[in-house]
């Protein structure tokens, strides 16, 4: 078996702004954990560098308007009719070197699509990448590019057959709109369910159109949503959907903001439960793209990311961060040495609740879903 690991010091250079959320240092904080448990360094595996993809390369799925936006906003300054095209204040600043790291995402993802479908790689891993929002013409949620996709396509270009597999807590909702109607990509998202939040989309009733009605599916989770409830759930949809499509790769998107600790959301996962769902995909199709996504807690990003790592490369972990990796810990506030969760106690009344809203969705999505697949 033959991995990659995408990574480059390069987005060292960027910065959302002090107050955003997205925080560039978990991608550096990520790296240093991978290395202090010797993963950059594995046999087998390779650690590679991307090169900026260029405006053609983008142009695949984004309109050339909204790239020329992104090119003029470059400098730091908000150019005009950015609102227009979803930049500003909130969600999506106007940084420097916007445009640059709008490049170097889509090249890390591109670079790992490539590697998988030319069989330089078995499984692929880039962790900044999984910037699931972005839409054709706009900005949205945190994303300016939109890797997944970009991935997506490349590997449909060399004639594979492609399952996407969403775990963020936040719908995949860009992934599902460029293939909404492709019977070729199934594309599956598990999330906080589309009333509590953003983007406010991802109910099952949104299964696909025309050719591809049946290929958009979606599992809506209750707030506190917690590992005994979701694997289950995860269990009962996503492998049969799979085993039914029969992917030649599968491009897994690892947000771990459904952690109980994210600050952004409401999903109550475990450490344990992130790897468990991770780990199950694997047997589902011979080739595997792994990208990032969210994840606002910086510490946990940096934990769950180096276990999916570890995973895609059969090594078991120590359950104690490394000694190496000491003074991170104590820079960004590590509450423990612990890689794995404790166990967390849900109150039975909410957690029967959010076992019941959970049944259901997985009992709609069998009904309406599961027929298209004959299952």
């Amino acid at each position: 078996m033959k991995t990659a690991l995408i990574h480059s010091e390069d987005w060292a250079r960027f910065d959302y702004g002090p107050q955003h959320p997205l925080r560039m240092e978990r991608l550096g904080l990520t790296w240093r954990l991978m290395q202090a448990y010797g993963l950059t360094s594995l046999h087998g595996a390779t650690v590679l560098t991307p090169s900026p993809a260029d405006e053609r390369q983008i142009g695949v799925y984004h309109a050339p308007e909204y790239l020329a936006v992104l090119q003029a906003a470059n400098g730091g300054t908000t150019p005009p009719r950015g609102s227009i095209f979803g930049l500003g204040a909130g969600d999506n600043p106007v940084f420097p070197g916007l445009w640059e790291a709008a490049r170097l995402v889509a090249a890390g993802s591109l670079m790992a699509a490539d590697l998988v479908a030319r069989g330089e790689a078995d499984r692929a891993f880039h962790f900044a990448g999984g910037l699931h929002h972005a839409l054709p013409g706009r900005a949205s949620g945190f994303c300016y590019v939109n890797d997944p996709v970009l991935a997506i396509l490349r590997l449909r270009e060399h004639g594979l057959r492609v399952a996407y597999v969403d775990i963020d807590a936040h719908h995949g909702d860009g992934v599902q709109l460029a293939f909404y109607d492709d019977p070729n990509v199934l594309t599956v998202s598990t999330h906080e369910r589309g009333e509590r939040l953003f983007p406010g989309t991802g109910f099952v009733r949104e299964l696909g159109e025309g050719d591809g009605a049946g290929y958009s599916v979606n599992l809506p989770l209750e707030a506190y949503t917690d590992s005994a409830v979701y694997l289950p759930a995860f269990e009962a949809v996503v492998p049969p959907l799979l085993e039914r499509f029969k992917p030649d790769v599968i491009v897994a998107q690892l947000g771990i903001d459904a952690h109980r600790t994210d600050p952004l959301t409401h999903l109550a996962l475990d450490m344990q439960g992130f790897a468990k769902a991770f780990t199950r995909l694997l047997p589902l199709a011979p080739k595997i793209v792994a990208l990032g996504g969210g994840g606002y807690d910086v510490r946990n990003v940096a934990k769950a990311w180096t276990i999916a790592w570890a995973i895609l490369n059969g090594v078991e972990l120590a359950g104690e961060l490394p000694d190496a990796f000491a003074p991170d810990m104590k820079n960004h506030g590590f509450a423990s040495r612990q890689l794995w969760d404790p166990p967390a106690a849900i109150p039975d009344d909410i957690g029967r609740a959010v076992k019941d809203y959970v049944d259901r969705q997985v009992d709609s999505v069998q009904k309406t879903i599961f027929p298209f697949h004959r299952l």
